[in-house]
């Protein structure tokens, strides 16, 4: 919609104001990670964080949520949906194509109306990444190192001051009354894009192939022995799905009290990863091998929402990978998918 100009004195004040009208949560550091909280003024926030060890869907999709309170005897049933004015500061533009995801996958077909009214209260307010986060950080391969929607409120550091990208009728209701904040002018915009001319030759490309082939590669991989070498090393406990910003499984379970009066419904991240997750009635398993499970998870990651929606299921952000206890990475299994592709295309025997 425009951009704005905002001195970085102004910052603490503005995040003040916010914090009458709003839930603040934001990045913070604990124990030497980078973890999103609840905040009280901007000396608590941590813009140019490293990814946070959750990603910032925790407030969009809870990992426990109340769907339902309900009489056992069927005389009481109804839906609870608890949500708050939020405004969650830092996001970057990885975890704003999560979100992106999360909103085509939780609108599509039936409405998740527990997620649509967290997102709904939600304000996005995101940060330019202008070097990459860790080792582990593959964004510019998945087109994820920059976001041009999603957010509401985008900021880009120019030294003392931050340009800001208004993005929606929300965002510009974040900057009401906001004392200090300018239109952008043409040598504000000549410095935003120096800054982003600079910004892209600190990222480099770390797959070994373009992005565009991922579908392709892994239908073509599916029987590959890769697999088994995975479930081998996996230990089955599902921390790279906890982590992730795209992933939205969960599983649902009633809890009734001692009396048997009064139940409530809920819902849980699950993980694709853990052994109960695909066993189904008698017992039966059908991705019991933990070969299968890792497959499923990179085939979803690269191919299965990349064909479905158009979207990447991996935004590159490396949580999984600085997650993982037996370091397996998905920039390691996508270009060892590929080089095993190729060699095998050597190997064919010409006809």
């Amino acid at each position: 919609m425009s951009l704005k100009i905002m001195p970085k004195n102004v910052l603490p004040d503005w995040v003040a104001m916010l914090g009458t009208q709003f839930r603040l949560v934001g990045p913070t550091k604990q124990a030497g990670k980078y973890v999103y909280n609840e905040i009280n003024s901007a000396e608590e926030l941590c813009l140019y964080s490293l990814p946070s060890v959750l990603p910032p869907k925790k407030y969009l999709m809870p990992p426990r949520e109340n769907l339902l309170n309900y009489r056992l005897d069927g005389s009481r049933i109804e839906a609870t949906i608890e949500v708050e004015p939020t405004v969650i500061f830092g996001l970057h533009t990885c975890d704003i194509h999560g979100v992106m995801l999360l909103d085509h996958m939780f609108s599509s077909g039936y409405v998740d109306q527990n997620y649509q009214a967290h997102r709904d209260n939600t304000y996005l307010v995101s940060i330019e990444c202008l070097a990459p986060c860790t080792e582990h950080s593959f964004c510019r391969d998945m087109g994820t190192a920059s976001a041009a929607d999603g957010y509401d409120l985008h900021f880009l550091d120019l030294d003392d001051v931050y340009i800001i990208d208004v993005n929606s009728r929300k965002g510009a209701r974040l900057l009401e009354g906001c004392r200090n904040i300018f239109d952008a002018l043409p040598p504000d915009v000549e410095r935003l894009n120096e800054a982003l001319k600079k910004k892209w030759q600190k990222f480099e490309y770390r797959l070994e192939f373009n992005i565009v082939e991922m579908s392709d590669l892994l239908g073509e991989m599916y029987e590959s022995d890769l697999w088994d070498e995975l479930g081998a090393r996996c230990l089955g406990c599902g921390m790279c799905t906890n982590v992730c910003p795209t992933c939205y499984c969960f599983d649902v379970s009633d809890e009734a009290d001692l009396l048997l009066q009064e139940g409530k419904r809920a819902r849980r991240w699950d993980s694709c990863q853990v052994n109960s997750f695909s066993e189904v009635a008698g017992g039966h398993d059908f991705r019991a091998k933990i070969a299968a499970r890792q497959r499923h998870r990179f085939m979803r990651k690269g191919k299965y929402q990349l064909d479905a929606c158009g979207m990447v299921g991996c935004v590159g952000c490396g949580r999984c990978a600085t997650s993982c206890l037996v370091h397996i990475t998905p920039i390691g299994v996508f270009n060892d998918l590929f080089r095993r592709n190729r060699a095998n295309a050597v190997e064919e025997p010409i006809l």
